[in-house]
């Protein structure tokens, strides 16, 4: 018994030190736009005469840090924080915001994943949900929020900001260097990801201040140079694939080492080499 409290004791107050260590970092963008940067999804802040509302929160025991860094910006609490999809890393802190009041706002698929695993009661699940795009008028912007069917997951939300030239697009971007995680089971796929890259691409021009997932601050001469390396991959796995070569063929012969890319340790070559294989070995899907 007491080993086991010690060690809680111990994991509780880990969590809690590796909370401190975590800086939050901010990057003006625009007079009303701030992007965060902590540990998770890149969070883009929008600051101005109507108050304060957010693109994702990270993790919850993070969300003190977010909200004292926001204050900092505007005093205040946010009105609303819009999830780009349901991965914990972006929604983690939506108990502690709505708490504090702010109404969260996600797309249809995001409100179903979160009940899935909170239970419908909670304080995780969206307020407000919505199938194909919303709009939100707030500190003199037209925030629009797109959704792009199967890209990063069945769920996702990308937000442009059309006065400030600004687009936040979740986790359909990687901007690390390397490949994009596909979460298929989650109903994520490679072609979706494109279109969905494709269709920002044709939205924005040079100027374009595109906030990623996870990754720096981009622009859309990089997000193209995305889009030719995802297409690279693309095809190199189409190839490997030809003539109903199995998943673990594939996997064994290594075929996107030729890319010579980094790869995060979760997410090793094997597992992205699995996902695309999954993904593009699947019907396509029908919106």
């Amino acid at each position: 018994m007491k080993k086991s409290l010690l060690a809680m004791v111990l994991t509780s107050l880990t969590a809690m030190s590796y909370a401190d260590e975590v800086q939050i970092k901010t990057e003006q963008l625009t007079d009303n736009l701030h992007v965060l940067f902590g540990q998770g999804g890149n969070i883009a802040a929008s600051v101005g005469d109507d108050g304060i509302y957010i693109i994702d929160d990270q993790f919850a025991k993070l969300s003190d840090k977010i909200k004292q860094t926001i204050s900092n910006l505007k005093p205040g609490s946010a009105e609303f924080v819009i999830n780009t999809h349901h991965h914990g890393d972006h929604t983690g802190g939506n108990e502690n915001f709505a708490n504090a009041g702010s109404h969260v706002i996600a797309h249809d698929n995001v409100h179903k994943r979160l009940v899935e695993k909170h239970g419908e009661d909670s304080k995780y699940v969206p307020v407000l949900s919505f199938s194909h795009n919303m709009s939100l008028h707030f500190n003199n912007e037209h925030a629009k929020i797109m959704h792009f069917a199967h890209a990063h997951t069945d769920g996702d939300a990308v937000v442009f900001f059309n006065k400030a030239n600004v687009v936040h697009m979740g986790d359909i971007y990687f901007n690390l260097g390397g490949l994009p995680f596909v979460d298929v089971e989650s109903g994520g796929s490679v072609d979706g990801v494109l279109a969905a890259v494709e269709a920002v691409i044709s939205h924005t021009d040079e100027q374009t201040k595109i906030i990623p997932g996870h990754g720096p601050v981009s622009n859309q001469k990089e997000l193209k140079q995305y889009h030719q390396l995802v297409t690279q991959a693309k095809e190199i796995m189409l190839t490997a694939m030809k003539g109903g070569a199995s998943e673990e063929a594939v996997v064994a012969a290594k075929p996107l080492s030729v890319l010579n890319l980094q790869y995060s340790g979760w997410l090793p070559e094997e597992r992205v080499t699995k996902l695309f294989y999954q993904s593009l070995s699947q019907k396509p899907h029908h919106h």
